[in-house]
């Protein structure tokens, strides 16, 4: 029966393709990506149980193989109407089974995603162009990529131009709806998909200048308070419902597992919960071949429910903490074009928790951030990676500080490209907070997803970045990564967290990886 379907599918593709080939033209456009890589980036070497046994901290392996395929297809009516749809193929980890398909046989049949669907038209009579469907998009920064919003989502986005100068951007995407089912003991009194949708509407006004751009945003969000209780939310690291992490991932477990030190979190007596963003990216032109980008952000995210913590592993010693979030960032970039590259300079900072769990987190929020000023902690170079854990260590740059160089875009052989990186990543939370942490957790960026490991004032990390691009032929790349980051976090500190005492060792963490991309 699968067969068949697959044969009259294929047959009704076929005659709308000649059918509509008249009217319509279709690109196809892509890329394949294949990657090799090798690494360890466990900030933890080994950890000591209660009986000062050791236990080696990652037993991830330190080689990974993997591909993947992007297809898109435009289907183009004219200039007013057009509509495309991108296919993800993978990805595919050279060996395994399962959904991945990538062991012997290749026979999976679960790896083939939309990853975009939308049309774009133009309202009759005006200027007003519409994009609706699931779309990628970035809210408006500079100096390095949003620290908010960088992700596909299903939306609706209105653009106008009225001028060369001036612009209007609005849109409507909701990243969550009807994921909810009920389970027992969240808020048991709502059934299955209700109260659980997430809505964000996006006002931006770009003016472009001689010498000066700049687009000043806001963002105001909705979230049920059952947006957060459903298992996939959960596994990916989201466990209090906030957008991004908010502090549940870096605490101990009460029960001594997991990554979940709360107890009776998330419930609320809120309906929904409000959210807020602004931010103000500018770029300034006027000093050519010189230039300057600097971007503001600020954010917030309502209370939905608080929870128990315990201090220091200590039964009797418990605190109730606060799921607010509220925060700002400040990022910058210098850079000098010149013949054989581009030197720069690249800093920022941005708020971090005071100390108190009750008034919540004053680390600035994300929704979906990508952030890539650098290519380990964040991604300055490619968003994919022959292994996830390989790379995008912290891609909010929430709670912490830095300053970094970087000489862009060398060359000194013809299709030989080098951009070389090196910064210095301190924290601003601070250090009375690490009495609710498990290091394991807080320092384990797999679990905490966008913000990567907890950095106190005490702490830093030495980051130096090499990426190599070789272009083999007009379509075909090799890129080379090299990466390394010397582990400066404060024993001192850390040894006075949940599971201190001196229960783990540290040790500095590095990858190498090469991904050969074709594009067509």
């Amino acid at each position: 029966m699968k067969k068949w379907s697959i044969l009259v599918l294929t047959g009704l593709l076929t005659l709308l393709w000649t059918s509509a080939s008249w009217a319509i033209e279709f690109k196809l456009k892509g890329q394949w990506n294949m990657g090799f890589a090798i690494g360890d980036t466990s900030l933890i070497y080994k950890t000591r149980n209660g009986a000062g046994v050791k236990h080696k901290a990652s037993s991830q392996d330190v080689f990974a193989a993997r591909q993947r395929l992007l297809i898109q297809m435009d289907a183009i009516a004219s200039d007013n109407l057009e509509g495309s749809v991108q296919f993800h193929i993978g990805p595919q980890q050279w060996g395994r089974a399962g959904w991945q398909g990538g062991a012997l046989g290749a026979d999976s049949n679960q790896i083939i995603k939309v990853r975009q669907a939308y049309i774009d038209w133009l309202i009759p009579g005006t200027s007003v162009r519409t994009r609706m469907g699931i779309q990628n998009f970035a809210l408006p920064n500079a100096a390095g990529g949003s620290a908010v919003f960088d992700l596909r989502a299903a939306a609706i986005n209105l653009h106008t131009d009225f001028n060369d100068t001036f612009g209007l951007n609005f849109m409507w995407f909701r990243p969550f709806n009807d994921n909810y089912a009920a389970v027992a003991g969240d808020n048991s009194k709502d059934s299955a998909n209700y109260l659980d949708n997430m809505d964000f509407f996006v006002l931006t006004l770009p003016m472009n200048f001689e010498s000066v751009e700049l687009t000043p945003w806001a963002m105001f969000g909705i979230r049920g308070r059952n947006t957060g209780e459903w298992a996939d939310y959960r596994n990916n690291g989201l466990w209090d419902g906030a957008p991004a992490v908010s502090m549940t991932p870096y605490l101990a477990a009460l029960s001594g597992g997991g990554g979940l030190n709360v107890v009776d979190y998330g419930r609320t007596s809120k309906s929904y919960g409000s959210m807020f963003w602004a931010g103000l990216p500018l770029k300034v032109k006027a000093f050519a071949p010189f230039n300057f980008e600097l971007d503001l952000n600020y954010g917030y995210v309502e209370e939905m429910g608080r929870f128990t913590t315990m201090v220091r592993n200590n039964p009797n010693d418990l605190r109730r903490g606060s799921t607010l979030r509220q925060g700002w960032l400040v990022k910058a970039l210098m850079e000098y074009k010149m013949d054989w590259g581009t030197p720069g300079l690249f800093g920022w900072y941005s708020s971090g928790d005071d100390g108190d769990i009750k008034n919540g987190s004053e680390r600035m929020p994300g929704v979906s951030p990508y952030v890539y000023t650098t290519s380990f902690m964040g991604d300055g170079n490619l968003y994919w990676s022959p292994r996830n854990d390989f790379q995008d260590l912290n891609v909010s740059l929430a709670g912490t500080w830095g300053i970094g160089l970087q000489l862009a875009d060398m060359s000194f052989l013809e299709d030989l490209t080098h951009t070389f990186r090196a910064a210095w990543w301190g924290g601003t939370n601070s250090p009375s907070m690490v009495k609710f942490m498990d290091s394991a957790y807080a320092w384990n960026s797999t679990t905490c997803i966008f913000d990567g490991p907890y950095l106190t004032t005490n702490d830093g990390l030495l980051e130096l970045n090499l990426v190599n691009v070789y272009k083999i032929y007009e379509n075909l790349d090799i890129n080379v990564e090299l990466g390394y980051i010397a582990n400066y976090m404060d024993d001192g500190t850390w040894k006075r967290s949940w599971n201190g005492f001196g229960s783990y060792d540290k040790q500095d963490i590095w990858k190498a990886h090469m991904i050969v991309t074709y594009k067509f």
